[in-house]
């Protein structure tokens, strides 16, 4: 019987073809077992992964093994894995950090694979299939162990491809990553072949047609990214991926963009003043963060009317004379004139900064144009490489406009944000579906009302900021203190010493 192949470039019939049920990974018949495995039978296994019903099971163990990794342990080990072909040196380091017997002939024998994978046939590589499968698995193993090792070693192939394909991209420039990604996706096209009779975009697409998606045309006129699976979710080993591609690319990462890149996210309580920001790191917080309502609130000013940028620009001096690492809430760096943007922060950074903090919001209740806010990201990149950019967009907060989020996060991340910053946004739905459109670290507000750290963690967030809630609890506490006492009640008087603030606070300034 004869099949009809469909061909779809467009974004919107690309993402709905990839939400289509109907329409399934293509099942090659599996040929063979641990000894005649073959990559023909491996893309079978691959398949039955993504699209049968145990899927989420080993979806699941996949995942496991991926999460304890650390993107940043990746990171060191690729770039201290010599000249040797980038293909080789990525499924290296990750045989190795997943404890696989013999990494250096499991690199060898992936890359051979990894030739045919995506499409062709090679004899040497159903060889190499079954040399990996040897190695992971003995003789008289159940199908499912089998199973989970072809799995395996499909996670090594498709991160091989993928990261190496991210590689060549970026290798001739310095653009970020997330435009790399954009413009020269891993993956240029995608198959699925129809179970059963299905219609997408007007076109009537029949029981075992064919249909190919082309994911780098779709994604030129679009700003968000296609993502990972339907519903849309954050492919599993994405931070892997940009770790690996950053260390072979031995681009610069600074120790406090390296918090953004760990198995457990950062946690950034943010402080008002020196005392508050010095308590906080002899706590043993990696980083502070300061909050913009906390620095106009003490001087009895707006927050969020440009208002504090002498004000702000003078705490990031006091802080800088500690030895914690911080990161500075800017507003929408007070002015709507890149350059002058670019100019605070880079006044920022000489004071010791580590970050900055933009936000698109402003305080007539509107958004930045987006295109404004992503040429004050991109002005501030050129014009400090190093200070870690925290894009911020209001759509949540301002609770209107919420369809704009993921597009104007994509458009911040190809100016080159580091980092993109969603406060409101407290629903695990929405959560996961907005981090599987990015490539850069999510930061997100806690809120007693959302999820707590270990379930934000759970998520993928890579950063979680308690914003104005400190200063918030600190003048409770004092006026509820001062009412308790005034009016005869028994009061929490519980603080540390004079001895101990002085301590803390006062070393700075006697140094």
């Amino acid at each position: 019987m004869t099949h009809t192949t469909h061909e779809f470039n467009r974004h919107t019939d690309v993402c709905a073809a990839l939400a289509d049920p109907a329409l399934v990974p293509e099942l090659p018949a599996a040929d063979g077992g641990p000894v005649g495995a073959s990559v023909a039978w491996l893309r079978a296994t691959a398949a039955r992964f993504s699209s049968g019903e145990t899927h989420r099971r080993r979806r699941a163990l996949v995942e496991a093994e991926l999460t304890r990794l650390e993107p940043a342990a990746l990171r060191r080990a690729v770039t201290a894995g010599g000249d040797g072909e980038v293909r080789v040196r990525v499924v290296h380091a990750l045989a190795e950090a997943l404890e696989m017997p013999q990494p250096r002939e499991v690199a060898e024998a992936v890359t051979l694979v990894a030739g045919v994978y995506f499409g062709g046939a090679d004899p040497a590589a159903d060889e190499a299939v079954a040399r990996l499968v040897a190695l992971l698995v003995s003789e008289d193993t159940d199908q499912w162990t089998l199973e989970a090792a072809a799995n395996r070693i499909g996670l090594l192939v498709q991160a091989c491809a993928a990261t190496a394909a991210l590689v060549d991209a970026a290798a001739d420039g310095n653009a970020p990553l997330a435009r790399v990604l954009r413009e020269t996706p891993p993956v240029r096209t995608m198959r699925r072949v129809a179970a059963r009779t299905t219609r997408v975009a007007g076109r009537d697409i029949a029981e075992g047609d064919v249909v190919l998606l082309d994911l780098a045309a779709a994604q030129t006129a679009h700003p968000v990214p296609l993502t990972f699976g339907a519903p849309p979710r954050v492919c599993p080993g994405r931070a892997h991926a940009l770790a690996l591609a950053d260390g072979l690319l031995q681009r610069p990462l600074t120790a406090f963009a390296h918090l953004h890149h760990r198995a457990a996210p950062l946690l950034l309580p943010n402080a008002w003043d020196y005392a508050s920001a010095a308590a906080l790191a002899a706590r043993g917080f990696d980083a502070i963060g300061t909050t913009s309502l906390g620095v106009a609130a003490a001087l009895g000013l707006p927050d969020g009317a440009a208002a504090t940028a002498a004000a702000t620009l003078a705490l990031a001096r006091r802080l800088g004379r500690g030895t914690f690492r911080f990161t500075v809430d800017a507003e929408g760096g007070f002015s709507d004139e890149p350059e002058e943007v670019a100019e605070l922060a880079r006044r920022l950074h000489d004071a010791g900064a580590a970050g900055i903090n933009l936000e698109d919001g402003r305080s007539d209740g509107t958004l930045t144009p987006v295109e404004l806010h992503a040429a004050k990201i991109a002005a501030v990149k050129a014009a400090v490489p190093a200070l870690f950019v925290n894009a911020r967009t209001d759509t949540h907060w301002l609770g209107r406009q919420e369809e704009q989020t993921a597009e104007r996060l994509a458009v911040y991340e190809q100016a080159g944000a580091d980092g993109v910053f969603v406060p409101g946004l407290s629903d695990p739905d929405g959560i996961a579906a907005l981090l599987a459109t990015l490539v850069v670290p999510l930061n997100i507000l806690y809120t007693p009302t959302g999820p707590d750290l270990a379930g934000l963690a759970a998520l993928g967030v890579r950063r979680i900021s308690l914003g104005s809630l400190l200063y918030r609890r600190a003048l409770a506490a004092a006026v509820t203190a001062a009412t308790d006492i005034r009016d005869g009640r028994p009061a929490d008087l519980g603080a540390p010493t004079y001895t101990e603030v002085q301590a803390t606070s006062g070393s700075v300034f006697m140094a």
